[in-house]
């Protein structure tokens, strides 16, 4: 039998958020809320999870999550103890302790999680609740202790008789069960006057006949943190991605401006790279060491090499190989593809093209769908016309060939190595290895390109 099982709770179709996205699948810096519960469990060394959904949402949980974890449908939303209910069938006798969580506490930390699971064996409890010491509790469930500060239950906030802003022992909404215990006592669980029946009522019921209760504070009240609207969707974003930019910097990354730096939780970075204020760094992406990004530049899903520069540029699913530099005002959209050394100046798009080492575009211009060969110089304004209004059509450019100012190429074509097009020339056809295409349309000339 397994030690540990986890079980999160993602059922609630969260109304609060008006929203046709359920609630768990909105995103705090870039990752899915619900990811981060079942990936915390994950890094526990938890093998079994159960997800519990509803009919409503399990198609998209399933869609998200695939395989990593077991599902189980909690067919009306009927309180969490009946969700973790649900698990009943799956779990019962299959490991000895249970760790559940909610999918909308994304800021729970894995140390406090470990230390609170550490707590509960060392302990021998019954039931272990994470909580927290709040200034003011708001409107969250709070932690009722008796004299002798042993806690006797779990109530609403309206139920404890606390204002809101009064000084309170919240609950965070991860709890630690002894398995067979919780079995034996989930079903005694009553029915709330709304019809639900929850959790926190196991708290009281365990109390009232010497079970072992506890609820252990955490230091960081930002983790019990919850999302039920957009207001605290924005809340638990502002946390992580302070808690983001300070990991990296503690790694050796400069980040001159914190507060106008965004870099979602899927990012990585290099030691010694230099993030410029007002940048946004997101999805997937992976920053090499020594670079130079910003200010003010948008990098999504890219993968960009050492010692690479992108001044004031958009990058989507783009990838930069080492020492090369882009912009400013500059966009890499998808599939663009800039090799070791190559140079971009300003306002130059890219799209679905690859650029061969050392290539040069300084200034303005569009390449899409297209091969750029080693050392090929692309001249101001040229614009590779691959769109003929039904098909897409590529363009090659071979190694060292030089493309004149205002040159259209109009694709399929391809340059020869070597060769040259003067500047305005509209190039139709392929240009011949180290030959001159110049005029409208462009005609090739009987001199080469090396004697002019």
């Amino acid at each position: 039998m397994d030690q540990w099982a986890g079980v999160v709770l993602a059922a609630g179709h969260g109304e609060r958020m008006k929203s046709r996205l359920p609630k768990m699948l909105h995103r705090v810096c870039g990752k899915e809320m619900l990811r981060y519960p079942v990936e915390l469990l994950q890094q526990l060394a938890i093998d079994r999870i159960v997800v519990v959904v509803s009919p409503r949402n399990s198609d998209a949980v399933r869609d998200l999550l695939g395989g990593q974890v077991d599902y189980v449908i909690q067919p009306e939303l009927l309180g969490t103890a009946d969700a973790l209910a649900r698990a009943a069938t799956m779990l019962r006798g299959q490991s000895e302790k249970l760790l559940v969580q909610g999918a909308d506490c994304p800021l729970v930390r894995q140390d406090t999680v470990r230390w609170l699971m550490e707590r509960h064996t060392s302990e021998s409890d019954d039931m272990t609740v994470l909580s927290a010491q709040l200034e003011a509790g708001g409107d969250m469930g709070r932690v009722v202790r008796d004299e002798a500060g042993q806690v006797t239950g779990i109530v609403e906030a309206a139920e404890a008789g606390d204002k809101p802003d009064a000084r309170a022992e919240v609950n965070a909404g991860v709890y630690c069960f002894k398995a067979s215990w919780l079995w034996e006592n989930l079903e005694r669980v009553e029915v709330s006057p709304i019809g639900e029946r929850y959790i926190t009522s196991l708290a009281s019921i365990g109390a009232a006949e010497g079970a072992k209760v506890q609820a252990v504070a955490t230091n960081e009240a930002d983790e019990v943190m919850g999302v039920n609207n957009r207001l605290q969707l924005a809340g638990a974003e502002a946390v992580q991605r302070q808690r983001i930019r300070e990991e990296w910097m503690l790694r050796g990354v400069t980040i001159q401006d914190p507060a106008s730096v965004f870099i979602d939780a899927g990012v990585t970075i290099g030691q010694d790279t230099l993030i410029l204020p007002n940048t946004m760094l997101l999805g997937q992406s992976r920053i090499g060491e020594d670079c130079e990004i910003g200010p003010s530049s948008v990098i999504r899903d890219c993968n960009i090499g050492n010692r690479c520069r992108a001044t004031a540029s958009v990058l989507e699913e783009a990838t930069m190989e080492q020492g090369a530099n882009i912009g400013p005002f500059s966009h890499l959209r998808p599939g663009a593809y800039l090799e070791s050394g190559v140079h971009l100046g300003n306002f130059v798009e890219v799209k679905e093209s690859r650029f061969a080492a050392g290539a040069v575009m300084g200034h303005f211009g569009y390449v899409g769908d297209a091969s750029i060969g080693v050392d090929v110089n692309l001249g101001a304004g040229m614009v590779t016309c691959n769109y003929d209004g039904v098909d897409k059509h590529r363009t090659v450019i071979e190694k060292g060939a030089f493309i004149g100012c205002d040159t259209m190429l109009v694709a399929p074509v391809t340059v020869g190595a070597d060769a040259v097009t003067g500047a305005g020339s509209v190039v139709t056809k392929d240009v011949p290895v180290g030959r001159l295409a110049v005029g409208v349309p462009a005609r090739i000339t009987d001199r080469t390109a090396k004697t002019g």
